[in-house]
């Protein structure tokens, strides 16, 4: 077990780590061996047996002001798993392969994404906080032929999104859009919707899709509690007349973890 006090100011120096990194990017390569490098040791780190004592200690005994530290790191690294997304874009885009250990984490992690509620061939999908390598959607697509829409809010990452895909899913049915899930005529018939964990009110927005979307919509929420908050955004309570959690996806070994829920109605 790594000392509370140890775990802390590893804590801090990742946060300052990721700041420094996140300042220097500017649309180049140029700094991209060293956040791929930062956020492989970071997603170990989070994903560390060894390392959950001494959070439930420093939860326990120091809550407010490492709660406020736990904010500002999880801010940041988000941060910068949107440059180094950017990173892997442009790299593919210059002829050179691209394999942080970070990105084989969160592939793994797609074969699962919906546990017993499979994306197949009629599907329709929407993904919300796409990113600059859209992953989910040429998976899914590649995969199931199921259409997919990923949104993000990020001009740029939307541009640089679409020429991967361009790349490497030439005909797939996938659309990019800079746009929000109101706006979007997918929203009204989507079959599943996945949720980036990195997505800061993503329990905002799916308070919002109940109004908007199908009765028997599946919504599978990327999540990371306890340690793993140290990297996305926790899961959050619902309200209970719109959203049941209906199944969990524990991945251990991953970076993140996924809850799945259905509408109230459809599951009472």
């Amino acid at each position: 077990m790594i000392k509370p006090e140890l775990f802390e100011e590893c804590v801090r120096d990742f946060c300052h780590r990721f700041s420094e990194l996140a300042k220097v990017y500017d649309g180049t390569i140029q700094h991209s061996f060293e956040l791929a490098a930062v956020i492989d040791e970071y997603s170990a780190f989070v994903t560390a047996e060894s390392n959950k004592e001494a959070w439930e200690w420093l939860v326990q005994n120091e809550p407010e002001p490492f709660q406020g530290l736990v904010a500002d790191v999880r801010q940041v690294a988000s941060s910068c798993v949107a440059i180094m997304e950017k990173y892997r874009a442009l790299k593919l885009l210059g002829g050179q392969a691209e394999g942080a250990d970070y990105f084989k984490n969160i592939e793994s992690c797609i074969e699962e994404e919906f546990g017993s509620f499979q994306v197949g061939a009629n599907s329709k999908v929407l993904l919300v906080g796409s990113g600059s390598y859209p992953m989910t959607p040429l998976l899914i697509a590649k995969r199931t032929g199921a259409p997919v829409v990923g949104i993000d809010i990020d001009e740029e990452a939307i541009q640089l999104g679409q020429k991967v895909v361009d790349r490497l899913g030439p005909g797939l049915p996938i659309q990019l859009e800079r746009s929000y899930v109101e706006q979007l005529p997918v929203t009204k018939e989507a079959t599943h919707i996945i949720f980036s964990s990195t997505v800061s009110n993503k329990y905002e927005i799916l308070d919002q899709l109940h109004a908007l979307t199908k009765e028997d919509v599946v919504v599978a929420m990327r999540y990371g509690d306890h340690l793993k908050s140290l990297f996305n955004y926790p899961m959050e309570a619902v309200d209970e007349r719109k959203w049941r959690l209906v199944e969990t996806v524990l991945r251990p070994e991953h970076v993140f973890d996924i809850a799945l829920y259905r509408k109230a109605a459809v599951i009472q």
